[in-house]
């Protein structure tokens, strides 16, 4: 029998099953987030954390972090924007500005693996499910508010891609409940 789908279609077919997916994976986790908020410890309420969960946008993010260490962190965040989607692991160590109490600075390498959609970006043409690969580093800011499990980050998230090689920064905007 002949099948005259084009391979983007079917590819294009499964981006947006994914789409669909991730949708229903941030109304979970804003769920799961609402429940943690009403079951606050005093933990996570004062300057310090374990374990974060959040969003952030520049491009659109679910983000997890964890701290192994007294100033280290490991960050794991799983993007999403109109270029297709990609997941970084990043290695954070972190400091306290004394100044500023509750904000800290952060910087660390990483790596991601993602994929692309059918289209344009940066002047080359990627057919759907074209794979993402590259180095990342990270340099933010972030601030644990006292009393409350929130904490908020500005961050700039510079990558290298290999498969096409060219440079670019992600970064933006975040907000986590920590605990």
């Amino acid at each position: 029998m002949y099948n005259d789908r084009k391979c983007g279609t079917v590819f294009s077919d499964i981006c947006d099953k994914f789409t669909t997916t991730m949708r229903k994976v941030l109304f979970l986790v804003s769920v799961i987030f609402c429940g943690f908020t009403l079951t606050t410890s005093a933990q996570s309420e004062g300057k310090d954390y374990q374990t974060a969960v959040g969003v952030q946008f520049w491009p659109g993010a679910v983000t997890v972090k964890h701290f192994v260490g007294d100033n280290q962190a490991v960050e794991g965040r799983l993007n999403f924007w109109d270029e297709g989607f990609r997941l970084t692991g990043l290695y954070e160590l972190h400091g306290d500005i004394d100044a500023a109490p509750g904000l800290k600075w952060y910087v660390g390498p990483g790596a991601h693996i993602g994929w692309y959609n059918d289209g344009y970006y940066h002047s080359h043409f990627y057919n759907n499910g074209a794979l993402s690969l590259g180095v990342d580093g990270i340099l933010g800011l972030e601030y644990k508010f006292d009393g409350a499990p929130i904490a908020i980050s500005a961050d700039i998230n510079p990558y290298i891609e290999f498969n096409h090689f060219y440079f670019d920064v992600f970064g933006g905007l975040g907000v986590k409940y920590t605990f």
